[in-house]
């Protein structure tokens, strides 16, 4: 059976573009489908002092489920040299699976829907690119916008360099 599944993607050390590019081509491998939202430049939320991320959202079509998506999406990060020190610390690699078919799990270790998803602005702006139905009432009925600037930056599928003429997003 084929899911509609999303997945957060966000880093903030190293080569933040090139660790994007390698999980959106390793979710690639799992499923068909897939798109990807622009790229936004957002401030961090929560942890410790640390620089800006690059985020993103990938909606992928997939035979996995929530359970499996993790597992692949924890081996993506692995790849990627992803350290788990701090909660909510800097990363080369951050892959949050978001949402599969509006199904629901509550386990200790995976909630789906993911329980913050509809709080976050560096979510939601780019969820809003891949998703449209999930930003809207009665989902959410407004983008935070007290986490700070949230600014479209690129698209990966363009080689991942910056666009020109960055469209600023605060909120909305």
């Amino acid at each position: 059976m084929t899911h509609r599944a999303l997945l957060a993607l966000g880093s903030n050390l190293g080569d933040r573009w090139s660790h994007l590019r390698g999980a959106v081509a390793a979710l690639a491998e799992l499923g068909t489908a897939v798109e990807t939202s622009s790229v936004y430049e957002t401030p961090p939320v929560g942890g410790p002092e640390q620089g800006s991320y690059l985020n993103c959202v990938v909606r992928l079509e997939t035979d996995l489920d929530a359970r499996a998506l993790l597992e692949a999406a924890q081996r993506i990060e692995a790849a990627a040299d992803r350290q788990r020190e701090v909660r909510w610390g800097p990363r080369t690699l951050d892959v949050d699976v978001l949402w599969v078919d509006g199904g629901a799990v509550d386990e200790p270790d995976l909630e789906v829907p993911h329980p913050r998803m509809f709080e976050r602005a560096f979510v939601l702006v780019p969820l809003r690119d891949v998703a449209p139905d999930l930003v809207a009432p009665p989902h959410v009925a407004e983008i935070p916008d007290d986490q700070g600037e949230i600014v479209r930056v690129g698209e990966l599928g363009s080689g991942g360099t910056p666009a020109s003429g960055h469209a600023g997003v605060t909120g909305a």
